[in-house]
């Protein structure tokens, strides 16, 4: 059993477990979820006015990781390895504002109509990694098992439900759809529908990621 000490700065709650067939082979299983906070280090990238648009959003994350291990050391389950992967990542997303200013026949003027969306994606990844573990102690019942580095590439889909602080009329409600069906992400398909309090945004595109780490454990 091993944990990766350093994901806990990112608040990353993990556990693993791997099993060994041979010198050379083990299957590694790993569990980790991030509970729904706020987004780790988020201030010391995005400041100012940036900061203010996003909102106070929250993220929460849980991935499970199935990975195939090919020792190359002399010891038992030792020495550098190479680890193809699949993970499963489901990702919970709240108060991510987007700020949206709309015409008032009243006043005639703009008003800010901030929407706050929340939802959750999941995504399914393939990859590779890179790593070497020590077996340590007298026993060998320690291990320290550095991720050197890993890349993930796959899919992810989604769905992001939207509530407006005023109520949309008619017409503010297409000028919105309008302008979300011309909004740019890159590589990601969005489709949108827009009621009067808000609507939805569903979300279909690639998912890519990186892993690097220390972990520590036992081995019974």
């Amino acid at each position: 059993m091993k944990t990766n000490v350093t994901a806990y700065a990112f608040r990353n709650i993990n556990l693993s477990y791997e099993r060994s067939f041979s010198k050379t082979i083990a299957l590694n299983i790993s569990f980790a979820t991030m509970p729904t906070g706020g987004v780790p280090f988020m201030d010391s990238f995005v400041k100012g006015d940036d900061r203010k648009e996003i909102g106070d959003v929250k993220l929460g994350t849980t991935a499970i990781t199935i990975e195939p291990r090919f020792y190359f050391g002399e010891k038992y389950n030792s020495g550098f390895y190479l680890a193809p992967y699949y993970r499963y990542t489901n990702v919970k997303v709240d108060q991510l504002r987007y700020n949206y200013a709309m015409y008032d026949d009243i006043t005639d003027k703009e008003v800010d109509n901030p929407i706050d969306l929340n939802g959750k994606f999941s995504a399914s990844s393939f990859g590779l990694m890179l790593g070497i573990q020590w077996v340590l102690g007298s026993q060998d019942n320690w291990v320290l098992d550095f991720w050197i580095v890993g890349g993930h590439y796959g899919s992810a889909r989604g769905d992001l439900v939207g509530k407006t602080q005023y109520t949309l009329t008619p017409n503010q409600q297409k000028e919105l759809q309008d302008e979300l069906d011309d909004l740019e992400i890159p590589l990601i398909k969005h489709k949108t529908e827009i009621n009067a309090n808000g609507g939805s945004v569903k979300l279909d595109g690639p998912w890519a990621g990186l892993r690097s780490g220390l972990s520590f454990g036992y081995r019974f």
